[in-house]
Protein backbone atom coordinates (compact mmCIF):
# COMPACT_ATOMS: atom_id res chain seq x y z
CA UNK A 1 0.00 0.00 0.00
CA UNK A 2 1.56 3.09 -1.38
CA UNK A 3 -0.53 5.52 0.78
CA UNK A 4 0.56 4.12 3.94
CA UNK A 5 3.21 5.87 6.07
CA UNK A 6 4.37 5.02 9.91
CA UNK A 7 7.12 6.08 11.85
CA UNK A 8 9.94 3.44 12.42
CA UNK A 9 11.89 4.44 15.44
CA UNK A 10 14.99 2.62 16.76
CA UNK A 11 17.08 2.41 19.74
CA UNK A 12 20.41 0.39 19.53
CA UNK A 13 22.33 -0.27 22.29
CA UNK A 14 26.27 -0.06 21.64
CA UNK A 15 27.51 -1.69 24.17
CA UNK A 16 26.51 -5.25 22.43
CA UNK A 17 29.49 -6.78 20.94
CA UNK A 18 29.16 -10.40 18.52
CA UNK A 19 26.35 -12.59 19.53
CA UNK A 20 27.33 -15.83 18.38
CA UNK A 21 23.22 -16.65 16.17
CA UNK A 22 22.82 -18.11 12.91
CA UNK A 23 22.59 -14.88 11.55
CA UNK A 24 20.12 -15.91 8.58
CA UNK A 25 17.70 -17.64 10.88
CA UNK A 26 17.71 -15.04 13.77
CA UNK A 27 17.12 -12.45 10.83
CA UNK A 28 14.01 -14.10 9.48
CA UNK A 29 12.87 -14.23 13.27
CA UNK A 30 13.89 -10.64 13.93
CA UNK A 31 12.03 -9.77 10.34
CA UNK A 32 8.69 -11.20 11.27
CA UNK A 33 7.61 -9.23 14.56
CA UNK A 34 8.87 -6.20 12.40
CA UNK A 35 6.35 -7.54 9.71
CA UNK A 36 3.74 -8.15 11.66
CA UNK A 37 4.35 -5.02 14.09
CA UNK A 38 3.53 -2.73 10.54
CA UNK A 39 0.76 -5.13 9.36
CA UNK A 40 -0.78 -4.33 12.88
CA UNK A 41 -0.54 -0.16 13.12
CA UNK A 42 -2.06 -0.73 9.31
CA UNK A 43 -4.74 -2.50 9.90
CA UNK A 44 -7.70 -1.12 12.44
CA UNK A 45 -5.47 0.91 14.57
CA UNK A 46 -6.49 2.95 17.02
CA UNK A 47 -7.44 6.21 17.59
CA UNK A 48 -5.73 8.73 19.64
CA UNK A 49 -6.74 8.71 22.97
CA UNK A 50 -8.54 11.95 23.36
CA UNK A 51 -9.97 11.16 19.77
CA UNK A 52 -9.16 14.38 18.66
CA UNK A 53 -5.62 13.82 17.42
CA UNK A 54 -4.51 11.67 13.98
CA UNK A 55 -3.89 8.61 14.72
CA UNK A 56 0.30 8.29 13.58
CA UNK A 57 1.57 4.17 13.11
CA UNK A 58 4.55 3.67 15.08
CA UNK A 59 7.25 0.61 15.31
CA UNK A 60 10.06 0.80 17.53
CA UNK A 61 13.13 -1.64 17.32
CA UNK A 62 15.22 -1.93 20.44
CA UNK A 63 18.19 -4.12 21.65
CA UNK A 64 19.75 -3.90 24.72
CA UNK A 65 22.47 -5.91 26.65
CA UNK A 66 20.97 -7.32 29.82
CA UNK A 67 22.50 -9.19 32.68
CA UNK A 68 20.69 -11.82 34.39
CA UNK A 69 20.78 -12.21 38.20
CA UNK A 70 23.16 -14.70 37.91
CA UNK A 71 25.44 -12.66 36.02
CA UNK A 72 25.19 -13.98 32.89
CA UNK A 73 24.57 -11.86 29.54
CA UNK A 74 21.78 -11.90 27.27
CA UNK A 75 20.75 -9.39 24.33
CA UNK A 76 17.09 -8.13 24.14
CA UNK A 77 15.37 -7.02 21.05
CA UNK A 78 12.37 -5.45 20.85
CA UNK A 79 9.79 -4.39 18.59
CA UNK A 80 6.57 -2.82 19.75
CA UNK A 81 4.03 -1.13 17.94
CA UNK A 82 0.82 1.30 18.89
CA UNK A 83 -1.30 -0.57 17.18
CA UNK A 84 -4.70 -2.02 18.34
CA UNK A 85 -3.02 -5.22 20.31
CA UNK A 86 -3.54 -8.32 20.37
CA UNK A 87 -7.28 -10.00 21.65
CA UNK A 88 -6.43 -12.60 24.41
CA UNK A 89 -8.28 -15.31 22.67
CA UNK A 90 -6.08 -14.69 19.29
CA UNK A 91 -3.52 -14.41 21.80
CA UNK A 92 -3.11 -17.69 23.19
CA UNK A 93 -2.64 -19.18 19.81
CA UNK A 94 -0.06 -16.83 18.47
CA UNK A 95 2.51 -19.51 18.37
CA UNK A 96 0.77 -22.36 17.40
CA UNK A 97 1.65 -23.67 13.91
CA UNK A 98 -1.02 -21.92 10.97
CA UNK A 99 -2.66 -19.98 13.28
CA UNK A 100 -3.30 -16.72 11.29
CA UNK A 101 -5.55 -13.84 11.72
CA UNK A 102 -4.88 -12.41 8.42
CA UNK A 103 -7.31 -13.11 5.44
CA UNK A 104 -6.18 -15.76 2.71
CA UNK A 105 -3.63 -15.64 0.90
CA UNK A 106 -1.62 -13.29 2.80
CA UNK A 107 -0.36 -14.89 5.76
CA UNK A 108 0.29 -19.00 6.50
CA UNK A 109 0.74 -18.50 10.16
CA UNK A 110 4.11 -20.09 10.04
CA UNK A 111 6.24 -17.09 11.28
CA UNK A 112 5.54 -16.66 14.73
CA UNK A 113 5.76 -20.51 15.41
CA UNK A 114 9.20 -21.03 13.59
CA UNK A 115 10.12 -17.95 15.01
CA UNK A 116 9.54 -19.07 18.46
CA UNK A 117 11.16 -22.38 17.62
CA UNK A 118 14.62 -20.60 16.19
CA UNK A 119 14.84 -18.52 19.30
CA UNK A 120 14.29 -21.53 21.61
CA UNK A 121 17.28 -23.53 19.69
CA UNK A 122 19.49 -20.79 19.97
CA UNK A 123 18.92 -20.75 23.95
CA UNK A 124 16.40 -17.78 24.27
CA UNK A 125 13.20 -16.85 24.70
CA UNK A 126 10.40 -14.97 22.10
CA UNK A 127 7.89 -12.77 24.37
CA UNK A 128 4.84 -10.75 23.69
CA UNK A 129 3.04 -8.25 25.99
CA UNK A 130 0.11 -6.86 24.66
CA UNK A 131 -2.54 -4.30 25.52
CA UNK A 132 -6.15 -3.87 23.48
CA UNK A 133 -6.01 -0.71 21.93
CA UNK A 134 -2.80 0.62 22.73
CA UNK A 135 -0.13 -2.03 21.03
CA UNK A 136 2.26 -4.71 21.60
CA UNK A 137 6.04 -5.85 22.27
CA UNK A 138 7.69 -8.53 21.24
CA UNK A 139 11.01 -8.99 23.15
CA UNK A 140 13.37 -11.58 21.69
CA UNK A 141 15.86 -12.76 24.26
CA UNK A 142 19.25 -14.35 23.56
CA UNK A 143 22.35 -15.62 25.38
CA UNK A 144 25.30 -13.97 24.43
CA UNK A 145 27.80 -16.65 24.77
Amino acid sequence: DKTFNATKNTAFDDTIDIVNVIAKCIGRVIINPITNAFYAVSSGAPKSPKGDLPYTPIVTVTTKLIKSPLGDLGVTISVSDNGPGIPQNVLDKIFQPFFTTKPTGQGTGLGLSLSYDIVKAHGGELKVETKEGEGSVFTIQLPVS
